[in-house]
């Protein structure tokens, strides 16, 4: 599976990048027949519908003739919002301080999901403090993982 989002990430990061946005992250969720591919973009000036209808349109006549996935599928183009999910060990140091939630592939210490204030990366592992605790994660034992917002009141 890993070798497929990976060629999925070489087709469509090109096309993402040459219009002037950052390719934050792909999710493929395959559930039989309805198969979906999000696609989530990044700028500095943010991500406006246009933006993402652009990026759809370009990344659909690409797809259309290289067929990456099999059967039909619905893509989307998305900003990552702020309950943005992280892909990479970038993306969890340009995020050090804020809350995650992580999703373990296995359990760890008998669960799989925690959430805390994400402390940094050292290596490949993520650092997470909960419950004043500090939980290192290899990046390869993580499932999913998102920013959970917090609002001032």
């Amino acid at each position: 599976m890993a070798t497929k989002h990976a060629a999925l990430h070489a087709l469509i990061e090109p096309i993402v990048a040459s219009m002037g946005f950052e390719l934050w992250g792909i999710d493929h969720l395959s559930q039989g027949k309805n198969s979906r591919l999000v696609i989530y973009i990044e700028r500095e000036s943010g991500v406006n519908v246009e933006d993402c209808a652009d990026i759809s349109r370009q990344v659909s006549a690409v797809m259309d003739v290289e067929d990456p996935i099999a059967g039909e599928y619905r893509l989307e183009v998305s900003s990552p919002g702020m309950a943005r999910p992280l892909y990479s060990l970038d993306q969890f140091t340009r995020f050090q301080g804020h809350h995650v939630a992580l999703k373990l592939r296995t359990a760890f210490d008998g669960r799989r999901k925690y959430q805390g204030l994400l402390a940094g990366v050292e290596g490949d592992e993520v650092l997470l403090q909960m419950d004043g605790e500090e939980y290192c994660f290899p990046i390869e034992s993580i499932d999913s993982a998102h920013i959970v917002p917090h609002f001032d009141e």
